[in-house]
Formats: structure tokens, sequence, C-alpha cells
């Protein structure tokens, strides 16, 4: 891995953990203080994560990339939206059938679904010049 892939890579690390870090925080007001299902509350925060992620991904991670916003946007949705069917997918089967606490599965879930996230955002969405 070169210098500039290394860079960028931590940088969507950083971002990545910020925004995952926010999307916690949903989760827990949104099951917490409204009551709502763990699985629409793991889904709304995640899509809000996720679109705060991109703003942030744009302006600092993926410089330079040729795709404008809304067509960036539109691709970085498709890829988050298969994100969240297996986050919801796998929340059902972390809390539902093992039992485990909702919080604990999504940090759980997080990491196999950030790497896809970075890996496809890398290679089919943000088209860096030069690469």
């Amino acid at each position: 891995m070169d210098t500039a892939a290394l860079q960028r890579f931590l940088k969507y690390s950083l971002v990545g953990i910020s925004t995952f870090a926010f999307d916690l925080f949903l989760l827990l007001v949104f099951t917490e203080f409204f009551s709502w299902h763990y699985l629409i509350a793991a889904g709304a925060a995640f899509l809000i994560a996720v679109s705060v992620n991109y703003v942030l991904s744009r302006r600092f991670v993926f410089i330079g990339t040729s795709r404008s916003v809304s067509e960036g946007y539109v691709l970085f949705l498709i890829i988050a939206g298969t994100g969240l069917i297996a986050i919801t997918f796998f929340m059902f089967v972390f809390v539902d059938v093992l039992h485990w606490n909702y919080l604990f599965s999504r940090i759980a879930i997080a990491g196999i679904v950030g790497m896809w996230g970075y890996l496809m955002n890398f290679y089919f969405n943000f088209k860096l010049a030069g690469q």
C-alpha cells in the first residue's frame, strides 16, 4: 500500500469512527428516548450517519473525485443500502435470535460493513483523478 493510499485509509477510518459514534448516539436516542423499535432506529441512525459520512469523506478523504456531488451521493446511498441490508439482517440475528444487546450487536457489525463501504466507495464511487 503506497503512502497516499494509507493516508486515505487512515482519514476514512477517522471519519468512519466519528460518524459511527454519531450513529450509535442516534441509535441510543431513538431507542431509549423515542421508544423506536431497534431495527427502525438502527436503520434511521445509519442513514443519517452515512449521509454525514458522505459529506466528510468527499471533503477530507476522497479529495479530487471526478464525480458530481449528486451522482456520487446516489452511488454512495446505493452502497450504503447494501450495508443497511446487512446491518438490519445481522441486528435481527444478534438481537432476536442470539439475544445480544442491540448496541453491542451494532458495534460487532460495524467493522465488516465499514470495510465494505470503504472498498466499494474507493473502487466504484469516488473516481479520483489520476487513478
